[in-house]
């Protein structure tokens, strides 16, 4: 196995383009190390949630110029054996480590492959480059992004030319090109012939954002603002201020785009400790809420002054606060979620008489909706302009949620005021998650087997009244690795992470409350059994 290990890796070594990952993998061939080796190249990195996203490194389990060089030619293929040769493929790129090489490098490739390419002219949103396909017509769009993972991350996404990420069987498709390519020899990559767009799709993408605010409404809300290093300030600014709102308190440490993030364990606003710089900042500037977007910018996240602590709402309570605003604005259309967010949005459709649909996880299938006014997920992504990004979009969705603070805020009220009143219409519908972060995947596998061999008959006291294994899909989602149960009053949601190596349990339960004065004791109750389940479901999961 040694000797195969060595040989496999050599063979990487003579076709890897880049300096900096041939002397690293030349170091560990000097050295013998056959760990890291098998860790390198115990397989490929998987074609999954709309791309690729792994640690940058040498070798094939890992995001790096020779990975990315074969995702691009795979992807080529796949256009051009789907009638799209000579179309265009458009190209943006955030601030993470590498991240312009591998948009460059894809330039090459689509070029090479006689496609047209052309790539967005700096690190900017990942919503930008959604609005750029459909902008420009183009049948491919590449983001190169890890999100809000690590700063070793990067990452590879890929959206088809109606803007969506892709979906099944066109990742499947793809993947099979990239498996096809036998040497990077074979792929053409010439030094130019792609074009680098100026800023004329940016400006067309701020024009839009004014459209998601009414005409004349309130615009008064005082905001802090964290780009938590990555690309969304310039962007946030520019839309803040086309819309008349008063120009966001920056947190300063945390403003500009910084590949090693320094400030933050993880730059994602729902990590522990995230908002703590700027919830300093709102300590001392005293706005009406704080506004954070992950480092491409396409999630958003909202926290408010809850008593004399500032707190981050959920992405539950933030997508059911613009849900609401959207009906009173007298919004039609379908409004959708993803099975794992709150079944509040279920009910404020209903009593609105809109369409509603769950999907899968992922806004690959939230932007498929027929018919999408509105899509959110819980983990902070908000679609509320699905004619012109099909995707998640934090610099809209901040906008629209400003909108709300500001005309609360103009009747002398807050968000939490109108949760409140959403509840008390509605339901108290309190939401958790049980997010497990493993070192070993096996024991996501593990856990998962126990509990479609044992599942719970109860859960906090409360029964279980229908387990569903969604591997074998329902009448409306296609199948998915996860299992859904339905208690008396509650429900809960487990499945393997797309992009992280954690397992994730969500957890709803829904207490019914018929006055505002009801409210303590009714949150104190859903506390307490949000607790005892997460205690009941590790039990049964062996986490």
């Amino acid at each position: 196995m040694h000797d195969d290990l060595i040989a496999r890796a050599a063979a990487w070594l003579a076709e890897d383009p880049d300096a900096e990952t041939r002397e690293e993998l030349g170091k560990l061939i000097d050295a013998g190390d056959a760990t890291e080796l098998a860790a390198r190249f115990s397989g490929t990195l998987q074609f999954g949630t709309a791309g690729l996203r792994g640690e940058l490194g040498a070798g094939p389990m890992r995001m790096n110029r020779s990975v990315v060089i074969r995702a691009a030619a795979g992807l080529a293929a796949y256009l051009k054996k789907n009638g799209q040769a000579g179309g265009l493929v458009v190209i943006g790129y955030d601030a993470r480590h590498r991240s312009a090489d591998f948009a460059r490098d894809t330039a090459a490739v689509m070029t090479g492959a006689g496609l047209r390419a052309a790539v967005l002219p700096r690190p900017l949103p990942t919503p930008v480059l959604a609005y750029a396909i459909r902008h420009l017509g183009a049948v491919a769009g590449v983001e190169v992004t890890a999100s809000h993972n690590p700063p070793r991350d990067n990452g590879y996404k890929v959206y088809l030319g109606d803007g969506s990420q892709i979906v099944p069987p066109a990742d499947a498709g793809i993947a099979a090109e990239i498996d096809a390519i036998a040497s990077l020899d074979d792929v053409p990559r010439p030094d130019a012939g792609w074009e680098i767009l100026d800023d004329s799709v940016l400006d067309a993408y701020l024009a839009r954002t004014d459209a998601v605010l009414s005409p004349g409404s309130a615009r008064g809300a005082r905001t802090v603002y964290t780009a938590m290093h990555g690309v969304g300030k310039d962007v946030l600014l520019a839309a803040f201020a086309r819309a008349g709102f008063p120009e966001p308190v920056l947190v300063a440490e945390q403003a500009e785009p910084d590949p090693d993030f320094p400030t933050v364990a993880f730059p994602n606003p729902e990590e522990p400790g995230a908002m703590d710089l700027a919830f300093a900042q709102a300590r001392a500037s005293e706005p009406d809420l704080v506004i954070a977007n992950d480092p491409d910018a396409d999630r958003c996240a909202v926290a408010v002054k809850d008593g004399e602590r500032w707190r981050m709402l959920r992405g539950d309570e933030v997508g059911s606060l613009l849900a609401a605003h959207l009906v009173r604005r007298g919004a039609r259309g379908t409004f959708a979620e993803s099975i794992v967010s709150s079944s509040l949005l279920g009910r404020i459709a209903e009593k609105a008489g809109l369409p509603y649909e769950e999907t899968l996880t992922g806004f690959k299938w939230i932007a498929r909706v027929d018919g999408l006014r509105y899509g959110y997920e819980e983990a902070l992504g908000y679609c509320v302009d699905p004619e012109g990004v099909r995707d998640k979009d934090g610099i809209t969705a901040a906008l629209l949620i400003t909108e709300l603070a500001s005309e609360l805020k103009e009747q002398g009220r807050t968000l939490l005021d109108l949760l409140d009143d959403l509840a008390v219409e509605h339901g108290l519908h309190a939401t958790d998650q049980l997010p497990v972060r493993v070192e070993e995947l096996s024991l996501i596998a593990d856990a998962m087997r126990r509990l479609r061999e044992q599942p719970p008959t109860e859960l906090a006291g409360l029964a279980v009244t229908r387990a569903e294994d969604l591997t074998r899909g329902t009448d409306t989602l296609p199948p998915t690795d996860g299992l859904r149960y339905a208690l008396d009053g509650a429900r809960v949601v487990v499945r393997p992470s797309g992009t992280e190596p954690k397992l994730k349990c969500y957890l709803e339960v829904v207490v019914p409350v018929t006055a505002h004065a009801d409210l303590p004791a009714a949150r104190t109750k859903a506390a307490e059994l949000l607790a005892a389940i997460k205690r009941d479901l590790s039990a049964a999961a062996g986490i």
